[in-house]
């Protein structure tokens, strides 16, 4: 099969399209055929070497942690899933490699796809959807009536979250460029910023949730359009203490992520503001329950622009430009 090698850690790495072995099928597996996968930048991060200490893979590795496809095989223990099955994941971390043509997935990491979803588009889900499913169901529990900051709402996350939390009932602010700003209006957002012309600080006040994925300063500045009691959630970092325990991290490693986030933790403390760090983990069932939503009309990804798999690292460069509003794919199968 194809697959795409990330052969050492180095920023603007280039990947390498080669043959690779079948994944192995163990008793809990499927193996899927991917008909098209999702591009993060948490897959450039990766590449470019700033998560070894949380996630220390071994090169040569395969990238790629969304995915759309077809079940070909399952393993003798395997009773959700049957062959033929369309299905999508994000594969649980450890077990990434969606950059190929196979790939063998755990089943409890899987959901059957979307059927209002063509593949390419269900393939931008999982990751962002998942994300914003744990920090705002998860981790917020927003409720009906609350406001939540979603900054950069035309990104991959950002979109199903305004998405999300318009379905839980929630009144939504987000920051975007003048660009991005009839889509997220079209996609439900109350209040719309434009970052470079506005300043949220000044125009946003008592808000229950922010939801940040922008960076560090944009994260503290947060803090004052926050009421008492309220959460500041970010997936961009810095990581608190509890997420080093529950990854199991060692003792040095956990110092370090508490050290690196001493200063919003002292400020929301400040400010009696819980802060919290939220880095996605892989859940079939969650999954599920988002592909009722997406099946129902409730959320819909927006896809920016879809690639042929062989122009994968022209497709990373492209969503490290910051200019893709929606996800980006690659596709495995000619396009219709």
């Amino acid at each position: 099969m194809r697959a795409f090698f990330l052969d050492r850690y180095a920023k603007k790495a280039t990947l390498r399209l080669s043959e690779a072995a079948e994944p192995r099928v163990g008793d809990k597996d499927v193996l899927v055929e991917v008909h098209a996968a999702g591009l993060n930048l948490l897959d450039s991060k990766i590449r470019d070497g700033a998560f070894k200490p949380i996630l220390p893979y071994k090169t040569p590795l395969v990238l790629g942690h969304d995915v759309a496809g077809k079940v070909v095989r399952v393993g003798a223990a395997v009773r959700r899933f049957k062959v033929g099955d369309e299905v999508y994941s994000r594969p649980r971390d450890g077990r990434i490699g969606t950059f190929a043509d196979y790939i063998a997935i755990a089943e409890d990491d899987v959901a059957l796809k979307p059927r209002n979803l063509s593949m390419e588009e269900a393939a931008g889900v999982p990751l962002t959807a998942l994300t914003a499913w744990q920090v705002l169901v998860d981790r917020a529990g927003l409720k009906p009536g609350q406001k939540v900051l979603i900054h950069a709402g035309s990104g991959g996350v950002g979109i199903l979250a305004i998405q999300l939390a318009k379905h839980l009932g929630a009144s939504v602010a987000t920051t975007v460029s003048a660009a991005g700003a009839d889509l997220v209006r079209r996609l439900g957002a109350d209040v719309v910023v434009d970052y470079k012309a506005e300043d949220f600080t000044q125009l946003l006040s008592s808000y229950d949730v922010v939801l940040n994925s922008l960076d560090d300063k944009t994260l503290e500045r947060s803090l004052t359009v926050l009421k008492p009691g309220a959460k500041l959630i970010s997936i961009s970092g810095p990581p608190d203490p509890a997420f080093a325990k529950a990854q199991g991290l060692n003792w040095i490693v956990r110092q370090i992520i508490g050290w690196s986030s001493r200063r919003v933790r002292a400020a929301a403390k400040a400010r009696q503001v819980d802060y919290g760090f939220v880095f996605m983990r892989t859940d079939g069932e969650q999954l599920s329950r988002i592909t009722t939503l997406i099946e129902a009309g409730d959320i819909r990804p927006v896809l920016d622009r879809v690639f042929p798999f062989e122009e994968l690292n022209a497709a990373l460069a492209y969503i490290e430009t910051g200019r893709a509003k929606g996800k980006v794919v690659v596709s495995l199968k000619p396009l219709g």
